[in-house]
């Protein structure tokens, strides 16, 4: 019988492993194997696979990939460090999972759908002498993707490792500018006393309950963001230390603002029990603290107190216009405000279904309480976004049901913050740029710390052809929000790109993307960017994922729909495309 043959081949080899993963385990076996769990299935397999690799084996803190590309290895390996940065941003630093990885080419030995050999072993030990959060390759390596991978290299020298018996001249990836980057993204000192409300805590014992906890804290974060003289975080950010034991010095640190409010909600029957406190962010000292045990018919007022107290403590003043729009609600039916709450607790979720579920919430409150503002303007963000993303049937008819939906939000209440952000969105998607910008504006001198309506803002004025105005009203967005919704930084890179600052929109729309691997149009102008650059190869590549995540797209369907007031705006996003080849 003839001796089988060994399968080789040669193949570039991503080895990863955790850094500190002894330690982790000891501290929270549980904790930290749910949180390499969740990295693996939501970060690092879908990376390895969006650049055509296949994942060879894991281990309980490592993981062995295997590419046909030097290219798209090393490609793999910067994604995937930059989104393990972009996923322990907000973790306490002694809880989070950090990776080194080693890439080397070389030959290995196939067997049962594993890999073996000197090719595999090298991998390793250049893993083992990455940084922590850091990519070592070797020379091999370095030169198949030199000039092909947009990174620069530390040359290390050659490298003398254990059982293998020639030198590795070994590279490391320099992350300088990226980490350097994110240690400078610590907010900026803003101006004025500033405050963070945490999501209060649902003390109900009921998870059900916790919509009821979180609309109030959301509420009273809405109705400290109509005061021009304090700064309020939005709370896209301040609930994301939600069921986290983060002290408050560090939470005002990372969001920088001066103030924290947190307090905790029970609601049972027709009672509830709030309690707050307002705590200085530097010191950890209490300013002020309440308990208020009520009737349920008195939340409103329990709001208006709550926020009377944190404007009386940190000495805000106030203006006539001012004094009349806070603890304006607009309703005084507790079960009509119930399902407002219950229905932006499923548009949060942003699925098709929650989506449709919030629609149906919203409209038993306007059926309860017809003068009621806030369902209005909700309703119509409900229908917008269903015409947006072409959910549940979406059609044209959505977009004018929405534009009616906002007037009425307006005509109920013209000092409404988000009535004339509702207003802003659908002027802009019926291309009515001038009466969109009228809108947005409107809502940000009503509200200074809305973030979401300096954010839609920032969007008019890139489609206006202003981005210069654009970037300086997004970042004012993202000061509000530090950690904003990823659609912001789509928002920005087209500004960046309007400008003609392709780089610097290349950075954003590969951060989008990788919070977001499934977006079409954040990859559609990143081919462009990358068209004008001239790298083409690159562009090829993020068109063809495109392509894969929507065969449908159509330059012809975005052309129509978005509303780019200068027709040469959407050609130079055309252009880029055609300097890469990707259109005839």
């Amino acid at each position: 019988m003839a001796e089988e043959r060994v399968q080789r081949r040669l193949a570039a080899i991503l080895a990863a492993d955790v850094a500190g993963y002894s330690r982790l385990m000891g501290q929270d076996e549980e904790d930290t194997l749910a949180a390499l769990t969740a990295h693996r299935t939501e970060l690092i397999e879908p990376c390895i696979a969006e650049h055509r690799g296949r994942v060879v084996k894991t281990t309980g803190d490592g993981i062995l990939a295997e590419f046909a590309s030097v290219v798209d290895a090393v490609r793999c390996a910067v994604v995937f460090q930059e989104g393990m940065r972009e996923r322990n941003a907000d973790g306490p630093e002694d809880r989070r999972i950090q990776f080194r990885i080693g890439v080397n080419l070389g030959d290995v030995i196939v067997q049962d759908d594993d890999v073996f050999g000197d090719g595999v072993n090298v991998a390793a030990r250049l893993e083992a002498m990455a940084d922590t959060g850091g990519v070592c390759v070797s020379g091999d390596v370095y030169r198949q993707c030199r000039g092909k991978v947009h990174v620069q290299f530390d040359d290390l020298g050659e490298q003398q490792v254990k059982n293998i018996a020639e030198p590795i001249q070994t590279y490391r990836v320099r992350f300088d500018a990226s980490v350097a980057k994110d240690r400078a993204a610590r907010p900026a000192p803003l101006d004025g006393p500033s405050i963070a409300v945490l999501p209060f805590d649902n003390m109900s014992g009921d998870p059900e309950q916790a919509y009821f906890s979180d609309g109030i804290a959301e509420d009273i974060i809405t109705d400290l963001s109509k005061l021009s003289g304090l700064v309020v975080i939005a709370r896209n950010s301040s609930f994301a230390y939600r069921g986290k034991s983060v002290d408050v010095k560090r939470i005002a640190r990372e969001l920088g603002v001066g103030y924290v409010l947190e307090g905790s909600v029970r609601k049972a029957s027709s009672r509830v029990r709030i309690t707050a406190q307002l705590i200085d962010g530097t010191t950890a000292a209490h300013l002020w603290a309440e308990r208020y045990d009520r009737e349920l018919e008195d939340i409103f007022a329990i709001q208006d107190e709550i926020t009377g107290h944190v404007v009386e403590a940190l000495k805000v003043k106030l203006d006539v216009g001012e004094r009349k729009r806070i603890g304006r609600l607009g309703t005084t039916n507790v079960e009509a405000y119930d399902y407002v709450l219950r229905g932006r607790e499923m548009l949060y979720r942003f699925t098709p279904d929650t989506n449709a579920e919030a629609e149906g919430l919203f409209e038993k409150a306007i059926a309860l309480d017809p003068s009621f503002t806030a369902p209005y303007a909700d309703l119509a963000i409900v229908v917008f976004t269903a015409y947006l993303n072409r959910w549940n049937d979406a059609s044209e008819a959505n977009l004018e049901r929405g534009f009616r939906l906002a007037q009425k939000a307006i005509g109920l209440d013209a000092s409404s913050p988000q009535g004339h952000w509702a207003l802003a969105l659908a002027h802009l998607w019926r291309r009515e740029l001038d009466q969109a910008l009228v809108e947005a504006e409107k809502a940000v001198v009503l509200a200074p710390s809305y973030a979401e309506a300096a954010a839609v803002r920032g969007n008019i004025l890139g489609y206006a052809s202003r981005p210069d105005e654009a970037i300086e009203s997004l970042e004012r967005a993202m000061r509000l929000d530090p950690r904003p919704p990823n659609i912001w930084l789509h928002f920005l890179a087209h500004a960046h790109f309007l400008k003609g600052e392709y780089e610097e929109a290349v950075g954003l729309l590969n951060r989008r993307i990788r919070l977001l691997p499934g977006t079409d149009i954040s990859r559609a102008l990143l081919a462009s960017c990358y068209g004008h650059l001239g790298r083409a190869a690159e562009a090829r590549e993020a068109w063809a994922a495109l392509l894969e995540i929507n065969p449908g797209f159509s330059l012809e369907q975005r052309a129509r729909v978005l509303p780019y007031k200068d027709p040469a705006d959407w050609e130079r996003v055309v252009d880029g495309l055609c300097k890469a080849g990707l259109t005839e």
